[in-house]
């Protein structure tokens, strides 16, 4: 039986490019959606559907104890299409509460699930004010009291929680996304990434990553991926394309 992974998140703008990518690696790949007519468009994607709210901590139990994942992907969000500024305020209060409450929902099943490595998706752009580029052992910005503070407490719960989970666990750092269902198509802002090279930098991420955080981003001389190129043997440049 080949290994399998769960994809939590699999209809998102990263989930639906990274799995086509293990689905035709040999991978089972199982991955989530919260409405259940979204599962038509999982399977076609060589997916298997499950149908679960992060929130409800037993029925994701069960779901990861059903599939018997070696590896967890977290690509977890709530996020507004194209990062609507309208609805951006309400959108960020739940991403926050994903990051925290639906993070520890998902490490607690993975670890009674007897998964072995654990790899969440975080962002770019919550380090402090400091001497560009900036490098993964950069402090983040802990003004929590600012405008940023929702999303700052969302950030350091989910990168806490998933660094001390009793397991091999990668966060990556992605940068500002643009390309097929991000609601960008050209790079916007600093640090930007295309969603196919993040996707790739997840697969190259599990398949040769050491525990730790890693910069995912253009090279515009905001976020320093040297780690990424060095360890993973990505870079920017690296689009498969889908």
């Amino acid at each position: 039986m080949s290994e399998c992974l769960f994809l939590a998140g699999a209809t998102g703008a990263i989930g639906r490019r990274v799995a086509p990518l293990f689905v035709a690696a040999g991978w089972r790949v199982v991955g989530t959606t919260r409405a259940p007519e979204k599962a038509r468009l999982l399977r076609e994607l060589g997916v298997e559907p499950v149908v679960v709210d992060v929130f409800d901590a037993l029925a994701l139990h069960d779901a990861l104890a059903a599939a018997r994942p070696q590896v967890v992907v977290h690509q977890l969000t709530d996020l507004p299409p194209g990062l609507d500024p309208a609805r951006m305020a309400e959108a960020a209060q739940r991403n926050a509460r994903i990051r925290d409450e639906g993070t520890r929902n998902l490490v607690a099943a993975a670890v009674a699930a007897g998964a072995r490595r654990l790899l969440a998706q975080s962002i770019g752009w919550a380090y402090a004010e400091g001497p560009l580029p900036h490098a993964e052992d950069d402090p983040l910005d802990t003004d929590f009291d600012g405008p940023r503070g929702v999303t700052l407490r969302g950030v350091a719960s989910l990168e806490r929680q998933v660094l001390e989970a009793p397991l091999d666990a990668i966060v990556l750092r992605y940068g500002r996304l643009y390309g097929p269902g991000t609601g960008f198509d050209a790079a916007a802002g600093a640090a930007p990434i295309h969603i196919d090279a993040a996707a790739h930098a997840t697969a190259l991420a599990l398949a040769r990553g050491t525990p730790g955080i890693y910069n995912i981003a253009e090279d515009d001389g905001t976020l320093a991926c040297d780690k990424a190129q060095r360890v993973l043997g990505w870079s920017a440049g690296s689009v498969v394309a889908q």
